[in-house]
């Protein structure tokens, strides 16, 4: 394919990922761009097997599997968890948005919403960018909501595989709690 044009790389199809496919899946799309290391993207696949997210969309830079450093980390889990590569990150987020999706940029900035005051409106993507830069500010731009992590300590960051697991099993908890209140 050429530059800017869409490239989706299917997952392995194994009797894991089928039975893994059947089951029901937390509204969640994570969109990692630029996303340099390896391990990163791995506890990415991890974390995202752990918590029941629909899909994993690795773009630009971002490494996809078959890598040793991702599997290394994702311990089985690029063989379940649904995913794509593109290069074009604003294309995929466009698409997203218009099927329905809440874009929502993981990042510190001054209109950020506190992640555990946030209301998402499922089904969700959340953008994560790249370790050092973060997101590009054009897909930033693309955001609906910008949603940082609080942070009482020196250092106002957390790796970026850190910030994912803890974003994503929030969003379960509030995608649990609004089932519960539907179900009663």
């Amino acid at each position: 394919m050429g530059s800017g044009s869409e490239e989706r790389l299917p997952w392995q199809a194994t009797r894991a990922a089928a039975a893994y496919a059947g089951l029901e899946r937390l509204p969640v799309a994570i969109v990692l761009e630029n996303v340099r290391s390896m391990y990163n993207v791995g506890a990415f696949f991890r974390t995202a097997d752990a918590a029941g997210a629909a899909r994993l969309c690795l773009c630009g830079i971002s490494a996809c599997p078959p890598k040793h450093a991702i599997s290394k980390t994702a311990l089985g889990a690029e063989e379940v968890v649904p995913w794509e590569h593109t290069w074009n990150a604003p294309e995929l987020v466009a698409r997203l948005r218009s099927d329905g999706y809440e874009i929502a940029a993981v990042e510190t900035s001054l209109h950020a919403l506190d992640l555990f005051d946030w209301r998402p409106a499922f089904p969700v993507a959340l953008l994560f960018g790249h370790e050092t830069d973060g997101l590009t500010p054009e897909l930033s731009a693309m955001a609906d909501t910008h949603v940082r992590i609080p942070m009482l300590g020196r250092k106002h960051s957390l790796n970026v595989a850190t910030a994912g697991g803890i974003v994503l099993f929030e969003l379960l908890r509030k995608y649990r709690a609004i089932l519960s209140r539907t179900s009663s």
